[in-house]
């Protein structure tokens, strides 16, 4: 379900949005489904409980999910996607990153035009 790469830079909670954010791309999880509780999913992932709390509120706040008191946290069923203005700074930055280290390998901008494209497929499959 969510890969954790403890030797990463990017703090565990970060990996668990991003993880649970991939698998509703991927259809994986689909709006309405339920997701496990803080609990069960730190001892699925063998991390603190208030990782993945923290993990949850954030998720909260992008609208991706939502909690039910007394019956649990479900992918949200009327997420609407919305453009964040900082956050489309720091994306605007690491694609910047990235055609640098393109460039550095030695890749033309249609080959990483071409690279995006099958990631963005591979998240659509």
């Amino acid at each position: 379900m969510i890969n954790i790469d403890s030797r990463s830079s990017k703090p565990i909670y970060e990996q668990v949005v991003d993880g649970i954010k991939e698998n509703i791309i991927k259809g994986i999880l689909q709006p309405g489904d339920k997701l496990p509780s803080v609990r069960e999913l730190s001892a699925i992932l063998t991390t603190n409980p208030n990782t993945i709390s923290k993990a949850y509120k954030e998720l909260e706040r992008q609208k991706a999910i939502e909690t039910i008191r007394g019956k649990g946290t479900y992918v949200a069923s009327n997420y609407e996607a919305k453009i964040d203005k900082d956050k489309l700074e720091v994306l605007k930055k690491q694609m910047k990153n990235i055609v640098i280290e393109a460039h550095y390998m030695g890749m033309e901008k249609d080959k990483v035009i071409n690279l995006l494209e099958e990631v963005y497929k591979e998240l659509r499959e």
